[in-house]
C-alpha cells in the first residue's frame, strides 16, 4: 500500500522483477504468457521487419539496384544465347520478389491505414463533427453512399464550414427544408 491508501500493482511498476511461481487466481497460466509473448514477440517482429524493407525498398537506391539488375541480365543475354534458362532466371527471381512484397506493402499499408483512421477518430471525437464518420470504414455500401450524396448536394448547394455543419447536422436529424432553424 502506498501511503495514501492506494495498492500498487508490482508487475505494471517493476517489469524486470520475476513474476512469483505459485499462480495466482488472476494471472494467467505460464503456458498462455509465454504463447501470448511468442504471438506479440512474433507480430513486432514482422511489423520491424516490414516497415524497414518497406523503407528500404521505397528508396531511390533501391530502384537503381533494380534497373541494374535488369541491364545486367540483358547484358548476359548474348552470354548464355537468350536461352531459355536465361528467361527463366529473371521471370523466377521477379516473381519471387513481387510475391513477397506484396505481403510486406499490404501490412505497411494495413498498420499506416489503420493509425490514420485513428487519428481521424480522434479528430472527429474533438470537433463538432458528427461521431457517426469515427467508424466510417466499417459502414455499409448503402451508408457510403448515403454520405456522398449528402456531401454532394453540400458541395453542390456552395456552403462551407459552420454553415455546412449546420445544414449537415439538420440533415442528420430529418430536417431538409431550408428554413432556418429558429423558424423565422
Amino acid at each position: 500500500m502506498t501511503t495514501d491508501g492506494r495498492t500498487e500493482d508490482r508487475r505494471n511498476r517493476e517489469p524486470n522483477r520475476a513474476r512469483p511461481t505459485s499462480p495466482s487466481l488472476d494471472a494467467p497460466a505460464p503456458s498462455e504468457d509465454l504463447e501470448e509473448a511468442d504471438r506479440r514477440g512474433l507480430s513486432d517482429t514482422f511489423r520491424k521487419l516490414a516497415a524497414n524493407a518497406s523503407e528500404a525498398f521505397g528508396s531511390h537506391w533501391a530502384f537503381i539496384a533494380a534497373a541494374s539488375l535488369i541491364i545486367g541480365w540483358a547484358a548476359t543475354g548474348p552470354l548464355f544465347q537468350f536461352s531459355e534458362t536465361w528467361q527463366l532466371v529473371i521471370n523466377t527471381t521477379t516473381t519471387i520478389i513481387t510475391f513477397l512484397m506484396v505481403f510486406l506493402i499490404q501490412s505497411t499499408q494495413n498498420r499506416d491505414a489503420r493509425a490514420i483512421h485513428l487519428k481521424l477518430d480522434e479528430l472527429i471525437r474533438a470537433s463538432e463533427a458528427r461521431n457517426v464518420f469515427a467508424d466510417l470504414e466499417d459502414a455499409g455500401e448503402d451508408e457510403l453512399e448515403a454520405f456522398q450524396r449528402e456531401f454532394e448536394a453540400l458541395r453542390r448547394s456552395g456552403k462551407r464550414g459552420a454553415e455546412a455543419v449546420t445544414e449537415a447536422r439538420a440533415r442528420a436529424f430529418g430536417r431538409t427544408d431550408d428554413s432556418p432553424e429558429d423558424g423565422a
